[in-house]
């Protein structure tokens, strides 16, 4: 019985290494843009600049769920815009009306309030935390490209995991018929 430890081939070790490189980095990727979701975070892009210096354009804002009465004066928030359901505004409290149930807000970087007030039914939360420059990539990531690449980098990441488990697979079997033709011959 042979017990002896089969090398692995050079090729098939790079091969392997590099997929598993593929898999972390898509992973280290993804993380900040699905990890916070489960601690009822909502991630989004901030696509104008409304809120600049303090937000800008392409910033990506974490928003924490809380309840719209606690929410203060000079907190920025994010709602939904009264027209279009799907436009998500991120503007700052210039006045909280609890009795009314709707917020007064205004963009810091606009000369007036906001025209409507934004009601409670339309308040995500409250922004805890904003880096700038990282909302292109995440709008890139998220989006159909984003997806195909995704899908791409876990496909290559399989194929170069097979290329190496088959070198492998080969060596070994070359391996052993050497080992076994020697032993024929002795």
């Amino acid at each position: 019985m042979n017990t002896k430890k089969t090398k692995k081939s050079p090729v098939a070790a790079v091969c392997s290494a590099l997929g598993t490189a593929l898999l972390i980095l898509l992973i280290v990727i993804c993380l900040p843009l699905t990890v916070p979701k489960a601690f009822h975070y909502h991630v989004y892009t901030v696509i104008s600049g409304s809120m600049e210096p303090a937000i800008p354009t392409g910033s990506l804002v974490y928003i924490k769920e809380m309840e719209p009465k606690d929410v203060q004066v000079d907190d920025v928030i994010a709602f939904y815009g009264t027209k279009d359901a799907a436009s998500i505004i991120t503007h700052r409290v210039v006045e909280n009306r609890v009795l009314m149930g709707e917020f007064i807000t205004k963009g810091d970087a606009n000369a007036t309030k906001d025209m409507n007030p934004a009601p409670y039914d339309n308040f995500i939360g409250k922004v805890a935390y904003s880096i700038p420059k990282v909302g292109g990539i995440a709008l890139v990531l998220t989006g159909v490209y984003g997806k195909i690449l995704a899908g791409g980098a876990i496909l290559g990441a399989v194929i170069l995991h097979g290329i190496a488990s088959v070198i492998n697979l080969k060596r070994e079997k070359d391996e052993d018929e050497a080992e076994h033709l020697s032993e024929k011959k002795e």
